[in-house]
């Protein structure tokens, strides 16, 4: 370096005195009247949270009321077999009930292709009120020749 440039020799071991960082950082200063004014605290979005917390109350009491509806069961049906004519189609079926409970029962028909031709719901009634099984055979009315029978599902009847 140029010592000519410089008025002093530099201080590489300077001990006294306070150590200066040359990078330190300070808050903006804006001109008076400029960008609007700046918000020193931070409001809580109280109506945000109200709206969530009804919302998630909601939520809850429609999942409770569905899962009552159609979540777990009592009511179990299995297929037995099917006879099918080209407008008809019998289901024979059986379904596990609470003693003495009636059921309502939804069947269809489905077509080779496993398309729908044909739904009807069914209340079917136990023989005697201590009984726990239900054999039914309903006929389905059909659009045109099924394949197969199903039991879409069982519940409470009423």
């Amino acid at each position: 370096m140029d010592s000519a440039i410089l008025a002093d020799t530099p201080d590489k071991k300077r001990t006294e005195g306070r150590q200066v960082s040359e990078t330190h950082t300070t808050n903006p200063v804006f001109p008076p009247g400029r960008y609007g004014h700046r918000r020193e605290g931070r409001r809580r979005p109280v109506v945000p949270i109200i709206i969530l917390v009804v919302v998630l109350a909601a939520s809850v009491l429609v999942s409770v009321k569905l899962y009552q509806r159609y979540g777990q069961t009592d009511y179990q049906a299995q297929i037995v077999g099917w006879q099918q004519t080209d407008t008809t189609m019998t289901i024979k079926f059986t379904v596990q009930v609470p003693a003495g409970q009636p059921a309502e029962c939804v069947l269809r028909a489905r077509d080779y292709g496993g398309n729908e031709v044909g739904r009807r719901t069914v209340v079917v009634k136990p023989a005697d009120r201590s009984a726990t099984s239900i054999e039914a055979d309903e006929t389905v009315a059909t659009t045109k020749r099924g394949y197969v029978g199903d039991v879409v599902g069982c519940q409470p009847a009423g």
